[in-house]
């Protein structure tokens, strides 16, 4: 059997442990829990590497929800046990480097490829854009997750005025750092991976290390972007009855900025789509 019919089947064995595994635990829904199986058998049946990638956002950013959950639920109006995404929230995170990742599939089969322009200009810059993809999704879940259990009061991005936490755009200096520190375990990963997946030469292999402080800037530069566009084009304000941030005017909400223009899905896939963009680019110049 050849690792066309081989790797396909162990992609839907994990596939499916997994998300069996985030149903039961609350970090998926059911809708969210069969797309989620879908989209990882596609990342996994193609390589190994992006596989990782997306199996290394989904466990710690998973783990991190459930961190502090008590003082989260207290002030976070949309709070659900475990975080538990549905299949909208699934796709938002993961829908552009699956199509990503199909298409280095076409262009490659089964073959890991390092990152390397003189070799292949378009596939350096696609699995940068996955590399970017990730950072960015890592960077913000660990931004929004860990800078919100900080005793820092968040500022609004754009004026650097205080704002209560919840907000639409607010950051902390530990939330960014956060963001950097989960886009360099994207990179750590990648790189870790591609030294038992690749074949390349020494010089190229080595040159790989810079995956890692190169996906420590998308993952800050995601979570910067993310914040930027919900600080513009989201809405947050202060519900007097509920005592809590929210994402939707009303009555008895007080606005605190923003546009009620994205949602949080939408704002997640612009900013996904804007890091895998650059980080594309940056990775052809790089490398």
């Amino acid at each position: 059997m050849g690792t066309y019919v081989i790797q396909p089947i162990i992609a839907m064995l994990i596939s499916s442990v997994v998300a069996i595994r985030g149903f039961r635990r609350k970090s998926l829904d059911l809708s969210g829990a069969v797309v989620g199986f879908i989209v990882m058998t596609i990342h996994i049946a193609v390589g190994f590497r992006f596989g990782a990638l997306l199996l290394v956002f989904f466990f710690t950013s998973s783990k991190l929800t459930k961190v502090g959950e008590e003082k989260k639920r207290r002030l976070d109006a949309d709070f659900k046990d475990g975080g538990q995404r549905n299949w909208v929230q699934v796709l938002s995170n993961s829908g552009i480097s699956t199509v990503l990742v199909v298409i280095v599939w076409k262009l490659t089969g089964w073959q890991d490829k390092c990152l390397d322009s003189k070799e292949s200009t378009l596939i350096t810059s696609l699995i940068g854009g996955i590399i970017g993809h990730y950072s960015c999704c890592n960077g913000d879940t660990w931004s929004s997750e860990i800078g919100v259990l900080s005793d820092a009061q968040p500022r609004l991005i754009t004026t650097f005025k205080p704002v209560r936490k919840g907000t639409n755009g607010g950051v902390t200096r530990t939330g960014l750092l956060a963001a950097t520190a989960a886009g360099s375990v994207i990179g750590i990963t990648f790189v870790l991976f591609g030294f038992l997946t690749t074949k390349c030469t020494s010089t190229v292999a080595l040159k790989q290390l810079l995956v890692i402080p190169l996906s420590a800037l998308a993952g800050l530069c995601g979570s910067v972007i993310d914040s930027l566009l919900g600080a513009t084009l989201q809405f947050s304000g202060f519900c007097t009855i509920r005592n809590k941030v929210v994402g939707k005017p009303g009555p008895t909400v007080k606005r605190i900025s923003g546009l009620s223009i994205l949602d949080n899905n939408a704002v997640n896939f612009v900013s996904i789509l804007l890091t895998s963009l650059l980080t594309s680019i940056a990775c052809v110049y790089v490398f």
